[in-house]
């Protein structure tokens, strides 16, 4: 049975719980690591002090979460709970999409991978016909066209261009 409390709650209900939850802990895990990860200069003023902002921001991250947490009106899991975590977990699938990218960059080329990682990212997101893989192709040549050429990124050469002739490997190098 419902309270009153949760009766007069003013936003949607699903999901809220369990962000509030993994908000507290990754708040809590990034909090635990700042000795770690920054560091405090003896002499220098506290606002200078490279642990000082971070601390700051990470406190009241921790803290915030930690109210938002106690001051929601009920504490156990529904069905829409659990839909709408599947659905923020769901996203986790292009986090790994993107992670495989940046894998394989270094060791076949930017423009390959390139070439392949925007159509099948374009198949999975529903858009199989002909028409949208040849434009996802010419979209992936853009893209390297545009960050290698016109913005000059340098991105290292692919560990596999080391198998090619001493002329094709820079100019692979150089163009892909």
């Amino acid at each position: 049975m419902t309270t009153e409390r949760e009766r007069r709650f003013p936003g949607p209900r699903r999901g809220q719980l369990g962000f509030a939850i993994a908000l507290l802990v990754v708040s809590v895990l990034l909090l635990a690591q700042i000795g770690a990860q920054t560091r405090w200069i003896a002499g220098a003023e506290l606002f200078a002090q490279p642990r000082f902002w971070p601390a700051v921001g990470l406190g009241l991250m921790t803290g915030l979460a930690a109210l938002y947490l106690v001051r929601l009106p009920w504490r156990r899991f529904t069905r829409a709970d659990a839909t709408e975590a599947l659905k923020w977990l769901a996203a986790l699938e292009f986090v790994a999409w993107f992670l495989v990218y940046v894998w394989l960059v270094p060791i076949v080329g930017y423009l390959p991978v390139t070439m392949v990682f925007v159509p099948a990212l374009a198949w999975r997101m529903g858009y199989r016909s002909a028409r949208w893989m040849a434009g996802s192709v010419a979209l992936a040549v853009a893209i390297v066209v545009l960050f290698k050429s016109v913005l000059a990124v340098r991105i290292p050469g692919a560990a596999a261009y080391d198998h090619l002739p001493d002329g094709l490997r820079s100019f692979f190098i150089l163009h892909f």
